[in-house]
């Protein structure tokens, strides 16, 4: 990989000798991770050895056929760069009860599918993706994930920043040069440039001045990037110090970890270089906002019944599809049913006013005439009550044709009617058995479209 001229003229002067170590491991093979969903039942031990930094993390020997693994769709795990994982560490510093967390720039969701598992019992978090067609990638993530205490929303910053003092986190991994992530995508060195370091170090300051007034007094931010440079990193963080008057906080860590400290000013920042440490480069700050007077926004109760709209009835049966379904308060959308914890439900109304929501707690299935069709949501939740449906367990070949929304076959003695399809006893989706037929309800947008097979298919084994 050649990496650009600027690029390496800048850097070495910021690393000196030590530029070499970086420049050769940049030529290596990028190590692959992921993170096990422990809310979903523990995977049994895997092949693999722990990410120091996070309970739930592992380095692969090899990477696996991600496509062709049910238990990747099942969301039994989430594959995430290792260094970017060490947003676990400030979590676990710094809240300590339950919150508000908002994931600013969250697409795909690997730092959101994180938190959602970190966060304290009782936390809400508000995923965001100002890029449409990225947001409804994040949607899906957080679906697979399954944890029912989460909001995904679409929308810009500022519109976001106008939540006078809604939240206690925020997650802010901002867009940057990616630096960091040369040894992954190489064509982003053909796209680096000083310039686009500049553009971004400047996009990065306005976006935290557009979302500082939604951070409650006192509240926690958490600056990322994936980069190296002291312009998008330590030039930033001096920045929101001295004109939002923000407190840089320490994050404890071990010397066996070889993250490396500030290279300009004097803040406690932790940057991963990858001759250093494994994995990708990453650069974490946490700040926290100075108190002051406390101007929470005032929630209107907005989900009174419109005029002229009768709410449709829930049938008694949905109300054994949730695990516990006194925890939940019910939203229709058309004929969509929704079931929100009371986590959602305290600001559901004010966002729902406010901001373009794409998905609130769970979406429980559909009501069409008499019939009501579970939802692919409720099949990978983790308030989900399995022993609801009749189920079966599939093999890989039959998990497979189920993924790419064909046909597939059940055995004789399953009675008619929506039955749960699992994979190593992780569910992966419902099929409607009519006899002798099924419907496949996975959704057309989600399925596995390549036709493609490759000679050697490697899924997460135990």
């Amino acid at each position: 990989m050649a990496l650009p001229i600027d690029f390496i003229t800048r850097t070495r002067k910021l690393l000196g000798e030590e530029f070499n170590e970086l420049e050769a491991a940049l030529q290596t093979e990028a190590p692959v991770s992921i993170r096990i969903n422990e809310k979903k039942g523990a995977l049994a031990p895997i092949n693999g050895t722990p990410v120091a930094w996070s309970q739930s993390g592992y380095y692969l020997p090899e990477r696996l056929s991600f496509t062709f693994d049910p238990l990747f769709h099942a969301g039994a795990y989430y594959v995430q760069e290792a260094s970017s994982m060490f947003i676990e560490q400030a979590i676990k510093q710094y809240v300590k009860t339950s919150v508000k967390c908002l994931d600013l720039c969250a697409a795909p969701g690997g730092k959101s599918t994180h938190l959602l598992s970190l966060l304290p019992e009782g936390s809400l978090l508000v995923s965001n993706e100002v890029i449409r067609s990225r947001s409804n990638i994040l949607a899906e993530n957080i679906a697979k994930w399954g944890n029912p205490n989460s909001i995904v929303i679409n929308n810009d910053p500022e519109e976001i920043g106008s939540l006078t003092h809604l939240f206690d986190v925020i997650m802010t991994d901002v867009p940057c040069s990616g630096e960091g992530m040369f040894r992954k995508d190489t064509d982003s060195t053909g796209e680096w440039s000083i310039a686009n370091v500049n553009l971004c170090a400047s996009r990065s300051r306005r976006i935290i001045h557009d979302i500082w007034n939604a951070l409650k007094p006192g509240g926690i931010l958490i600056y990322s990037t994936c980069t190296y440079n002291t312009e998008e990193d330590e030039d930033n963080i001096h920045y929101i110090i001295e004109e939002l008057g923000a407190e840089a906080l320490s994050v404890p860590t071990k010397n066996e970890w070889q993250i490396t400290g500030a290279l300009k000013y004097n803040n406690p920042v932790y940057r991963f270089f990858p001759h250093k440490t494994k994995g990708e480069g990453f650069f974490l700050a946490v700040l926290r906002k100075a108190d002051g007077d406390m101007e929470e926004i005032r929630i209107r109760n907005k989900n009174k019944k419109e005029k002229g709209k009768a709410t449709p009835i829930i049938p008694s049966t949905v109300k054994t599809f949730l695990s516990d379904e006194i925890l939940f308060s019910s939203e229709w959308n058309g004929n969509f049913l929704r079931m929100q914890p009371k986590s959602v439900t305290e600001i559901y109304p004010i966002l729902k006013e406010r901001l373009h929501l794409l998905s609130a707690g769970v979406c429980i299935g559909e009501l069409k005439g008499k019939d009501f069709i579970p939802s692919q949501e409720l099949a990978l939740s983790t308030a989900l009550n399995a022993k609801a449906f009749p189920s079966v367990e599939l093999n890989w070949e039959e998990a497979i044709k189920f993924l790419k929304k064909e046909t597939v076959l059940l055995p004789g003695n399953i009675e008619k009617g929506y039955v749960l399809v699992t994979y190593k006893g992780f569910p992966l989706g419902f099929v409607k058995h009519l006899g002798n037929r099924t419907n496949n309800l996975y959704p057309q947008e989600w399925r596995i479209r390549t036709g493609y097979l490759p000679e050697r298919i490697i899924t997460y084994s135990y």
